[in-house]
């Protein structure tokens, strides 16, 4: 079977995902691993459905993403709007940028406690931290993809008497386009990541928050049905990066075509 084709691209990772959970599953069953030390599949795939079932993973499950989804935004926005003055004005870059490197080289978790103590322990506090952890694949994104344009289309549209404006709007935001989704697909995992762990540090509801009080009371299946949960919902938010990127900027040929090898 063809490796670029998309059966193969479907059913070899399928295929292997059955492979590894028949291992896990023997591999407890004869070496007798107690529950609270590695579960059964078979036990994390009754969990999560008794906890979808009960409503109680639903809710949870919402309540981090609303907080993934608004702090991704607004991560996703800020960084946009502080890398295009970064790209295009050196003095703006040495003004600010440290600042923000600064920002990105702190601990992420170091300052959850503090967001907590300004906003509070509710959700504003979690959207804080997720759109920090957000900005800085876009900003630096957004800064190498203006800088990256070919300087003849630069040249071609000044010789047309076009402005700044003009400039930004037709040359160096289409080529920036790439750069700037992946960018963009890098940042939607981090933003789950980060309001995960915010809800980890100190929360009233979320998934971080629900896999905190199932490690107190030992309930390991519980545990790993809520990573798996987390798992799929990171697949599927890049997923959702990936399919818009492919549809928004339909001249990236390299975002519509499977990988292959270098020969």
């Amino acid at each position: 079977m063809n490796p670029n084709s998309k059966a193969f691209r479907i059913l070899a990772p399928l295929l292997l995902f059955v492979v590894l959970i028949g291992t896990w599953e023997a591999a407890v069953n004869v070496f007798k691993i107690q529950q609270l030390i590695l579960p059964k599949p078979s036990e994390v795939l009754n969990a999560i459905i008794q906890g979808f079932k009960s409503g109680v993973y639903s809710k949870h499950l919402a309540v981090t993403a609303q907080e993934v989804v608004i702090g991704y935004a607004l991560g996703v926005s800020f960084g946009i709007a502080l890398g295009t003055p970064i790209a295009l004005s050196r003095t703006f870059e040495v003004m600010v940028y440290p600042y923000l490197l600064a920002l990105q080289t702190m601990p992420k978790i170091a300052l959850a406690p503090l967001m907590m103590i300004w906003v509070g322990f509710g959700i504003e506090s979690k959207i804080l931290i997720t759109m920090i952890v957000a900005i800085f694949p876009v900003l630096v994104n957004v800064i190498v993809g203006l800088r990256a344009v070919e300087s003849d289309r630069i040249a071609l549209m000044r010789s047309l008497k076009g402005g700044a404006w003009d400039e930004l709007i037709w040359v160096r935001l289409p080529s920036a386009a790439p750069y700037i989704f992946a960018g963009m697909k890098t940042s939607v995992v981090l933003a789950l990541l980060g309001a995960i762990a915010a809800e980890f540090v100190g929360a009233e509801a979320g998934l971080g928050y629900l896999m905190s009080q199932l490690m107190f009371k030992l309930d390991t299946p519980g545990v790993f049905a809520i990573l798996v949960v987390l798992s799929v919902v990171g697949v599927s938010l890049y997923l959702l990066a990936d399919w818009a990127h492919r549809k928004t900027v339909f001249w990236d040929a390299a975002a519509h075509e499977p990988w292959t090898p270098k020969q």
